[in-house]
């Protein structure tokens, strides 16, 4: 798969970062026989993301480790809880400590943030997505993350969806000439989105078949006159300055999705630690 050799890539990258020719005080002190189990422990609640991806990470290290999870990817956990159990090498365990909590802290923040907000929008038919505002390089983990805590990935990059947005807009001379510019050199099976700021954008949008409009920071009365304008000719997403505490008044306006940049832009790592016993 695709997304497998990427995050091949990506370990390969953050070995080179971090270890490079070798753990020089590891393999001073810890003999090269020694075996040993280690520990993942919960020292936080939230919702666990990333195993998959740091089994990956040892693997690289050691073929024939014993790796016996307690939970999956996308569970919730609690605090004191053990996820993971290792056995391998004293150094394989050693060499991928830091680099295994760095992918699962990170994914777990995320996936425990996107997480809360889902549970918000509980019970309305409003989606949750994610976007581009992840950190290079690590855009497929960050999503991965995502969609294990219930959210929806928008597109992965700017090759699998047509977004006209305001520059783009800009230059065409107009919604109509940039969606018919995009449309004559669209590849089969791309959906176009259009971002509009007002009731007269989303006419031209509407107008130009968009598949996609996006009402950004729109006030909540605004995108309720939106959406009864497009009445289902076009999905809608909600976008700009989207918080906990407005996604219920901003689902209820009827829109298909909100889409929420905090979930990868500004992440709290989830608190996990690794334990070895001899």
């Amino acid at each position: 798969m695709e997304s497998d050799k990427l995050i091949d890539q990506l370990i390969d990258l953050a070995i080179k970062e971090d270890i490079a020719s070798g753990d020089v005080t590891t393999n001073s002190i810890i003999p090269a026989h020694s075996r040993a189990i280690a520990e993942m422990k919960m020292k936080a609640d939230g919702v666990v993301s990333g195993l998959k991806v740091i089994r990956r990470v040892y693997e690289r290290f050691e073929k024939d480790i014993v790796w016996t999870p307690l939970v999956k990817d996308g569970d919730r956990v609690q605090k004191g809880e053990i996820i993971l159990r290792i056995e391998a090498s004293y150094r394989c365990l050693l060499l991928g400590e830091r680099l295994s909590l760095n992918i699962l802290q990170r994914m777990s923040g995320i996936a425990t943030e996107t997480a809360k907000y889902v549970k918000e929008l509980a019970g309305t038919r409003t989606q949750l997505l994610d976007t581009r505002k992840t950190a290079p390089g690590l855009r497929l983990l960050d999503k991965m993350a995502v969609k294990d805590g219930g959210g929806t990935n928008h597109r992965m990059g700017l090759y699998d969806m047509a977004m006209i947005k305001d520059n783009h807009i800009k230059v065409a001379g107009g919604i109509p000439n940039a969606v018919k510019a995009v449309r004559a050199n669209l590849p089969a099976g791309i959906k176009i989105e259009v971002e509009t700021t007002s009731l007269e954008e989303v006419k031209e949008a509407l107008a130009a078949k968009a598949d996609i409009i996006m009402l950004d920071n729109m006030d909540n009365a605004t995108m309720s006159e939106a959406v009864k304008l497009i009445h289902g000719q076009a999905q809608t997403e909600a976008s700009g300055n989207m918080s906990i505490p407005r996604l219920k008044e901003v689902a209820a306006t009827g829109v298909d999705f909100i889409s929420v940049g905090a979930l990868t832009h500004s992440v709290t790592a989830l608190d996990i630690s690794m334990n070895i016993k001899s």
